[in-house]
């Protein structure tokens, strides 16, 4: 496998991207990792290597970079990193802040200057776009996918946020923009997939040109698809896994 650090520019500077990809068979067909709110670990690293390994070209951006290099990471006695509702409030804040600061339109802007990345002599094939986001990542596929319709056409949203909300922008608003297809997976014990979030996801992507399809995982939790944390759920996360690389395989002509 091939690995290197990156750093791409953007309309607000240097944007860092993990890149890795098979060493031989090129060119790839691209997926990009969303990272969620805890910025990026070797957790992330991993997965994106767990997609690179079968043949793709994979990107897994820092959002965070306006604000520097932000990680945040505790483990339980066990060694598994805490999950946001096992911490303490202060240190539950300490990992939401720099979220506040990060709005959707910049993470669209930011996938738009990935796209150009790409497009500038990597071994990637031209066209189609695979994604997969998690957390707040899982809401940033669907804005990136409504914003460049034509390049984004495999997007996976796992046990996403605000995917249904008052906001202009929420997800399910821009049902109509999305074409390709479009996986989320969701956790039973999620208060962010509530049996009316779903229900308003598939009003709003019912008819829509995008393929939309989903999974919900009995008895999981919110965060189960991260394989290093202490609620992962590995039944759950390898039903994702099957469905994902199906939905690549359909939609980005790969392995």
């Amino acid at each position: 496998m091939h690995e290197k650090i990156v750093n791409i520019p953007t309309t607000d500077g240097q944007m860092e991207i993990f890149v890795v990809h098979p060493e031989d068979g090129g060119p790839f067909a691209p997926v990009a990792i969303y990272m969620h709110v805890w910025g990026l670990r070797e957790e992330l690293y991993d997965i994106a290597r767990k997609v690179a390994v079968v043949g793709y070209y994979v990107l897994l951006p820092d959002f965070y970079y306006r604000q520097g290099r932000i990680r945040h990471e505790w483990r339980d006695a066990e060694g598994r990193m805490i999950s946001m509702h096992n911490l303490d409030p202060e240190r539950r804040e300490q990992v939401r802040a720099p979220l506040q600061k990060l709005s959707d339109a910049m993470v669209v802007a930011d996938s738009g200057a990935m796209l150009n990345f790409i497009d500038q002599g990597e071994p990637v094939r031209r066209g189609a776009v695979g994604s997969i986001g998690y957390c707040m990542g899982g809401r940033h596929v669907i804005c990136a996918a409504a914003a460049h319709p034509g390049r984004f056409v495999a997007a996976a949203s796992l046990h996403g946020t605000q995917l249904v909300s008052d906001r202009e922008g929420s997800p399910h608003r821009l049902a109509n923009r999305l074409r390709g297809e479009l996986y989320c997976g969701f956790a039973e014990k999620d208060p962010n997939a509530t049996p009316t979030i779903r229900a308003s996801l598939g009003d709003a992507f019912a008819g829509r040109a995008v393929d939309y399809r989903f999974a919900l995982h009995a008895g999981a939790e919110h965060g189960y698809a991260l394989p290093d944390r202490d609620i992962h759920d590995k039944r759950a996360a390898n039903r994702d896994w099957e469905l994902i690389f199906a939905m690549f395989r359909r939609q980005l002509s790969a392995p």
